[in-house]
C-alpha cells in the first residue's frame, strides 16, 4: 500500500469513519452505504466507503449477492425523469447539451464502481464481484443491464495501453509461476518438471499480460514451441523426454496454448494484442522464424456432432449428413469422413451473429488467422478424444495477410482458409462420389 493510502488509512481510523458496525452484513445496509458513496465527495469518507463496501460485498453469500445486484440494478439505473426533460427540450446543435445528455444517460451504476475502484484493490475487488455477477445472471437474466456496466469500464480500465508483456521463464516468481500452472486452460501442466519445461526449455517460451492494478496476476499467457516444422500432433510438444532442438535452428513458431486467466474479463478482449507483441518478441530474437502457427483444440466438435445426428437437421448436405452419422455411430471413425465434418464445421457452422460458432475459431479467426490444417488424432488425452475425436487445427498467422483476413471476417465474407486444404478436401469428396 502507498504512502497516500497509509495517511487515508490513519485519519480515517481517527476519525471513526467507516462501516455502521455489524449492520451493512446485508444486501439492503449494503445498498445504503453504496448511496453514500455516490453523494459524497470527501476523499478519506470515499476512501473508508469504498474499502467497507468491498469487503462486507465478499462476506454476504451467493443469494445475498444476487439480491445486492438486483436492487442495484433498480436503484442505480438511469436517471429516467431527468432524461426525458432533457431529451424534451434537447437543442442538436448545442454540444454543451449533448455532452451533458451524455453523462445523463450513463447509469449511477458506473459512477459507483469507479469510486469502489479506489479503495486498496479495488479492481482486484471488482473483478470478484463480477465473478458473482455472472454466476447471478444464470438465474436472473436481467442483471445482463448491470454487467454492461462492468464491461464497459473494465475495457476502458484494460485498456492495451495499460498492459505489460512479459516473458515467464523459471527465474520468475514462484507465486507467479503457480499461478500459471493453475490457470492453464488448454493442456494441464501436471508438475514443476513439466512447469519448468515450458518456461525454460530453450526452445520454448511462455509470455504473459500484466495490468499494473494487478501486478501478481497474469491475465492471459500464451505458450510458443519453436519448432522446424508445422506440427501435426500436440504429444511430442508436451512430451518431456524429447530433446529440445537448438532454437536459432527453428523456422516456426508454434503457438500451443492461450490461456485467459481472469474470468471476469469475459467480454474484454486483448488477445490479438497479444498474439501480436509475442510475434514481434520472437522476431526480435530469432530472425530464422518467418512462419507463425496455432495447434489448436476444436471444443465441442463432438458435441455439436451428436447433436445433429439426433436432431436430423434436413439443412444439412446428404454428404456431411452421412459423414456425422459415419463419426457418430461406428466405433472405427472413418479418417476422411472426421476430416470433411470438421472442415465444414469450421468454415460453414455460424453464430447468430454471423460468427463462427466455435470459440477457438472464431478467436483466431477474428485476429487474421487462416485455416492452415486439419489433423485427425491429435491429441491421444482422453478429454480432447470425448470433446473432439483428438482433432486439432493449426491456424496461420500469415503477417502479409492478417489485416485483410480480420476485416474480411468481420465483415461476414467466407473464411480464410488455405487453398491446399480446400483442395484436399474436395478432392477427397470427388474420390467418394466417383466409387
Amino acid at each position: 500500500m502507498n504512502q497516500h493510502q497509509n495517511f487515508l488509512n490513519s485519519v480515517i481510523q481517527r476519525l471513526g469513519i467507516g462501516r455502521p458496525g455489524k449492520k451493512s452484513l446485508n444486501p439492503e445496509n449494503l445498498i445504503s452505504l453504496c448511496n453514500q458513496l455516490v453523494s459524497k465527495n470527501g476523499e478519506a469518507t470515499l476512501f473508508s466507503l469504498a474499502k467497507s463496501i468491498l469487503e462486507d460485498f465478499d462476506s454476504l453469500s451467493d443469494e445475498q449477492k444476487k439480491t445486492f445486484f438486483i436492487e442495484l440494478l433498480k436503484q442505480f439505473s438511469v436517471d429516467r425523469p431527468s432524461l426525458k426533460t432533457a431529451l424534451k427540450d434537447l437543442d442538436y446543435s448545442d454540444e454543451g447539451q449533448l455532452r451533458k445528455l451524455h453523462k445523463l444517460i450513463e447509469p449511477k451504476s458506473q459512477e459507483l464502481f469507479r469510486r469502489l475502484n479506489q479503495a486498496p484493490n479495488g479492481t482486484s475487488s471488482l473483478l470478484k464481484m463480477r465473478e458473482s455477477l455472472l454466476k447471478s445472471i444464470k438465474d436472473s437474466p436481467e442483471l445482463k443491464s448491470l454487467d454492461f456496466d462492468f464491461v464497459h469500464l473494465f475495457k476502458s480500465w484494460f485498456n492495451r495501453g495499460f498492459l505489460r508483456l512479459e516473458r515467464i521463464d523459471w527465474s520468475t516468481s514462484a507465486n507467479i509461476l503457480e499461478k500459471i500452472m493453475e490457470y492453464e486452460a488448454v493442456h494441464d501442466i501436471s508438475d514443476w518438471e513439466d512447469l519448468q519445461n515450458r518456461v525454460a526449455a530453450s526452445d520454448r517460451r511462455l509470455y504473459a499480460f500484466f495490468h499494473p492494478a494487478l501486478p501478481d496476476e497474469p491475465l492471459i499467457f500464451i505458450e510458443v514451441a519453436l519448432m522446424n516444422d508445422v506440427p501435426d500432433s500436440i504429444m511430442p510438444i508436451l512430451d518431456l523426454s524429447v530433446v529440445p532442438i537448438d532454437p536459432n535452428s527453428a523456422n516456426t513458431a508454434v503457438f500451443y496454448s492461450i490461456s485467459n486467466c481472469q474470468m471476469a474479463l469475459k467480454g474484454v478482449s486483448f488477445g490479438s494484442f497479444l498474439i501480436k507483441q509475442v510475434v514481434s518478441e520472437i522476431q526480435k530474437e530469432f530472425k530464422e522464424i518467418k512462419q507463425f502457427v496455432t495447434l489448436s483444440p476444436v471444443p465441442g466438435l463432438r458435441k455439436w456432432a451428436h447433436k445433429m445426428n439426433s436432431s436430423k437437421d434436413t439443412e444439412l448436405s446428404d454428404r456431411i449428413s452421412e459423414d456425422i452419422s459415419d463419426c457418430c455411430n461406428k466405433e472405427e471413425i472413418d479418417q476422411s469422413a472426421l476430416l470433411r465434418l470438421t472442415y465444414h464445421y469450421l468454415t460453414q457452422i455460424k453464430n447468430k451473429s454471423g460468427d463462427a460458432i466455435n470459440p477457438v475459431a472464431h478467436f483466431h479467426l477474428g485476429n487474421g488467422a487462416s485455416i492452415y490444417k486439419i489433423h485427425i488424432d491429435a491429441n491421444s488425452n482422453q478429454i480432447a478424444i470425448d470433446d473432439s475425436w483428438g482433432v486439432m487445427v493449426n491456424y496461420l498467422y500469415d503477417l502479409d495477410l492478417v489485416a485483410k483476413n480480420h476485416e474480411s471476417y468481420t465483415n461476414k465474407e467466407p473464411i480464410a482458409v488455405s487453398p491446399k486444404l480446400t483442395k484436399s478436401i474436395q478432392n477427397k469428396k470427388k474420390k467418394l462420389l466417383a466409387y
